[in-house]
């Protein structure tokens, strides 16, 4: 025993998509400190309360420590203790029989948020396995808008805080409460302090909101709408940059005469935010340069995202704050390997046309599988049958739309194996549960394949349980066994050491260094062009017909219709102390915020006799849940803004922990998809809510 802490550099990871740079300190194997480090890339010494009680996951007495095999019905929630030998086994024994009796496209592989290196191991096995079906939740998050840039001007239009801003308007991003994506708010509040201005638009007042120059709050989910208002006055009143938009546009006089209809006074009823501000906020992110839209994954969350995300490109476009420092810029990577390469890409080249959403008609580059379409291939085998499922990090029970749709299809899986650290809502529906190692445990490399333009080194600080292992080595093995020797490593670490292969780097070196960032260069546009068909940014899609796709972003209602039955409009939004549905066991995080609360108006509340911490039930033609009301002004009259993400640790296996109770998604659907990415709507919902308790 020693009294000696030793202190390691790494990063945060699997509290979000991380990207805080952390010291932490070790004494006998066991995390006694952590902070964060002054010195980060992307925090400098910022890091959230998620961070400071992730070391909690690694020693908690519910974690998952052994394999376990059911031996009840399934979702009876009995288990006994199995060898890694025979879990892999069993795993491989059934996978192999789905694949000889319906193919290999009849196994899925599925994934949460991106959360490591794992990510794309699991893609890997995918690919040498023959399955082109990776099922990941990218059709709410990130997809969209990394998609519909890539068609609009040939990129991923990320927002650049390495640069001194003019302005910075943050659309639907809780920049300070989720950091996504690894945008750390540390930058962007260091720029609010030497004078860049902000300008907010988000259905509640968050707490940048009260340091905006511009506060627009909106109706939940008229994004397009209000984009398309700020379009019509940028473009009206001539505010643009003319020369951009003469030499680098295409389509431009056809967008200019489309968005005359999009005048703030006529989008005024529709997004709630009076047409005054709309032009003052949209004059001053046209006449600041440079200027960056931070736009959050809560605008890819409605059928209209592909709207949305197109009208602000086209905004960020005609206002000439592409690819410049301090704008929207493409990021370069650095010399690491290419994505398409470390998935082994070349093993299915037909995989875009075998995917289960080939079938959907949804836009071109889209290469993970939405659930809504993986679901319809479990329960009524269309395009065809999906018998199995391998499942790592993920909740589908909670995290996917319609989750009483997804309940029915885990239960008609011929076979499904799930990797985590706790005994989650959809594990217990498993027939094996591995015992994931986590964050802190393993060595691993922070978002590779986000766009972004660096990675981010995450090095082991203490050895994982003994029966824990990381999945990046549960997928070596099983790869083993499922496909041909040859593409998997004697050591799985051999997949970090071959992804830094082009830097030069090794794994330590790179630990040592804790960040590679591609080189700085910007308005590539100039001597290449973009990369679209025409070589300009497309205001006017030129394949728009090819791929039956709107050429210009538009508004043709709200997400769902008003409803006389259901008079209020339901939101949601991600909790400051967790990741999704994880964690609500850290009993840290659990204090901070220990149940589902409802967020609305006061008058909101007396119109239905509510009082501040009653029970409350939210309804939806989809179904109904119970939370606790919390009366604030922050939200709009008319908004309910539900807690997202619920399920109770504390309660039965046998039961998948309440997983009905006050689960967001049993009020959502899957039937109305947005075409471009199968998005289902989880924002402008029509709802209604009453008091279920007499205090």
């Amino acid at each position: 025993m020693t009294n000696k802490i030793h202190w390691t550099k790494t990063h945060c990871a699997r509290m979000d998509h991380g990207g805080c740079a952390l010291l932490v300190g070790v004494r006998d194997n066991k995390i006694v400190d952590i902070k964060g480090d002054p010195d980060g890339f992307l925090n400098r010494g910022y890091v959230c309360p998620k961070g400071l009680a992730s070391p909690d996951r690694l020693t908690h007495p519910s974690r998952l420590r052994h394999p376990l095999k059911r031996i009840g019905d399934r979702g009876e929630g009995k288990w006994e203790r199995i060898s890694w030998e025979e879990a892999l086994g069993t795993i491989s024994e059934n996978l192999l029989k789905i694949k000889e009796e319906h193919g290999a496209r009849s196994v899925a592989f599925c994934q949460g948020m991106p959360k490591g290196l794992e990510h794309f191991v699991l893609i890997r096995l995918a690919n040498i396995f023959g399955s082109p079906n990776v099922v990941a939740v990218q059709d709410v998050c990130h997809a969209p808008r990394e998609i519909t840039g890539m068609h609009t001007c040939g990129f991923y239009p990320v927002a650049d805080f390495h640069h001194k801003s003019k302005l910075v308007m943050l659309w639907g991003s809780n920049i300070t409460a989720t950091n996504e994506e690894g945008e750390i708010c540390k930058l962007l509040t260091d720029q609010v302090r030497q004078g860049t201005e902000l300008i907010v638009i988000d259905p509640r007042k968050r707490e940048l909101a009260k340091k905006s120059k511009f506060f627009l709050q909106i109706n939940p989910g008229t994004d397009n709408a209000l984009a398309l208002a700020f379009l019509n006055v940028v473009i009206e009143e001539q505010l643009y940059d003319k020369d951009f938009v003469q030499n680098r546009t295409h389509g431009f006089d056809e967008l200019a005469a489309h968005v005359r209809d999009y005048a703030p006074e006529k989008m005024t009823e529709i997004t709630r935010v009076p047409a005054n501000l709309i032009r003052e906020a949209a004059r001053r992110y046209a006449e600041s340069h440079p200027a960056a839209i931070q736009w959050g994954n809560a605008i890819e969350q409605n059928i209209n995202i592909f709207d949305s995300a197109r009208a602000l490109v086209c905004l960020m476009a005609i206002c000439g704050n592409l690819d410049i420092p301090g704008g929207n810029i493409h990021a370069n990577e650095p010399d690491i390997l290419s994505l398409g390469k470390f998935v082994r890409a070349d093993l299915i080249p037909s995989k875009p046309k075998e995917m289960i959403h080939a079938s959907h008609d949804t836009i071109p580059r889209l290469m993970t599988v939405p659930p809504a379409f993986f679901k319809e291939a479990v329960q009524k085998e269309f395009p065809y049958p999906v018998k199995g499922a391998y499942i790592q990090y993920s909740n589908p029970l909670v995290g996917y739309a319609d989750s009483q749709g997804t309940f029915d299809a885990l239960m008609k899986l011929d076979f499904s194996a799930v990797a985590d650290i706790f005994m989650t809502p959809t594990a217990s529906l498993a027939d094996i549960v591995l015992p994931a190692a986590t964050h802190f445990e393993f060595n691993d490399i922070g978002h590779y394949g986000l766009g972004h333009g660096y990675i981010l080194a995450r090095p082991k600080v203490v050895d994982p349980p003994e029966d824990c292992w990381p999945d990046m080595k549960i997928l070596n093995e099983l790869g083993k066994q499922l496909t041909s020797g040859e593409y998997w490593h004697d050591d799985y670490e051999n997949f970090l050491d071959a992804l830094l292969k082009p830097s030069g780097l090794s794994y330590d070196q790179f630990a040592e260094q804790g960040y590679l960032k591609g080189a700085d260069q910007f308005q590539k546009y100039l001597k290449s062009g973009f990369k679209t068909p025409t070589g300009k940014v497309e205001l006017r899609l030129s394949r728009a017909e090819k791929f039956s796709l709107p050429p210009l972003p538009e508004f043709t209602g709200p997400p769902e219709a008003d409803d006389p039955d259901y008079p209020l409009v339901l939101t949601s939004a991600k909790d400051r102390y967790y990741l999704h549905s994880s964690y609500r066991w850290v009993e840290k995080l659990r204090k901070r915020s220990p149940r589902p609360v409802t967020e609305i108006h006061p008058d909101t509340a007396a119109a239905y006799s509510i009082r501040e911490g009653d029970e409350v039930q939210i309804e939806t033609r989809s179904g109904s849940i119970t939370q606790f009301a919390h009366l604030s002004d922050t939200v709009l009259p008319g908004i309910v803004y539900a807690a997202y993400g619920w399920w109770f640790p504390e309660g039965r296996a046998e039961n998948q922990y309440e997983w009905e109770k006050s689960n967001f998604n049993i009020l959502t659907s899957a039937e109305k998809l947005g075409r471009e990415f199968g998005t289902p709507n989880l924002k402008g919902l029509r709802c209604r809510i009453q008091q279920i308790n007499d205090k």
